[in-house]
């Protein structure tokens, strides 16, 4: 029983002392301080414009922001690779035209992570889109009347109306998105496996890879055992977060 305990303690002092644990860490929080904002930001402004159309285009629209979300990863990396390709790939085709240089998209450490949190912001906005547009359509129209009539604008109403009333679905679009960010796995491993030079590893993908990997288990679980309290740790200042604002 001690030497199992022991041995417990001694994954959890190895894992700290293991540079690639903390480079795994940086990046991770690297994608969720760009990623999770971006995600947000993006899924309202889509809700906001498909909000205020109503013919058949706006609705094939939602289909199109949502088809991201329903598609293999599999089948959205392989088209992504592509996308990417320093050599053929149409994001460069088209800095060429534009006579820019290409870029590395997937072969430098910083690019990189970069151009994994642009395809995954893509692949999330569809469900965020539509929570948020499920709540654009439950405020009632009287409160946009009254502003008008008040001589409130566009943009006024927007901050005095809009906003606060998409609050309890910021906040769980907010919460959702950084627990799945926090858990950041599919994107860098299949479009990367975790480099170039661990660039792109997440701390999802290095328990991924001490466990099945190395089949190093225990120390896996150790990691996986800290990645729990962050998250934890994370979803409690949310909900204080939020408590403070209703108590405003």
């Amino acid at each position: 029983m001690v030497k199992h305990l022991v041995y417990r303690l001694e994954n959890y002092r190895v894992l700290l002392s293991d540079p690639i644990f903390w480079v795994s860490m940086y990046n991770t929080f690297f994608y969720v301080v760009i990623g999770v904002p971006l995600v947000i930001m993006c899924s309202l402004g889509a809700a906001l414009l498909l909000n205020y159309g109503s013919t058949k285009l706006f609705r094939f629209f939602r289909v199109i922001y949502y088809m991201p979300a329903i598609t293999n990863i599999i089948a959205i990396a392989v088209i992504w690779g592509f996308l990417y390709n320093v050599s053929y790939g149409l994001f460069n085709q088209i800095l060429s035209f534009l006579n820019a240089g290409p870029i590395p998209w997937l072969e430098d450490p910083t690019i990189a992570k970069l151009s994994l949190i642009l395809l995954a912001v893509w692949k999330g906005i569809g469900i965020n889109m539509l929570i948020y547009l499920a709540a654009l359509q439950s405020i009632p129209k009287d409160y946009y009347e009254a502003a008008t009539i008040d001589g409130a604008s566009r943009i006024q109403q927007f901050f005095k109306i809009t906003f606060p009333l998409l609050g309890f679905a910021t906040f769980f679009i907010t919460v959702t998105t950084l627990i799945g960010w926090l858990q950041f796995f599919e994107e860098p491993f299949v479009m990367t496996e975790g480099g170039p030079l661990d660039g792109t590893i997440s701390i999802a993908l290095f328990i991924y890879q001490a466990g099945f990997s190395y089949s190093n288990f225990g120390y896996a679980a150790a990691a996986s055992f800290v990645l729990f309290l962050v998250i934890i740790l994370a979803t409690l200042i949310q909900f204080k977060l939020r408590k403070k604002q209703g108590d405003l």
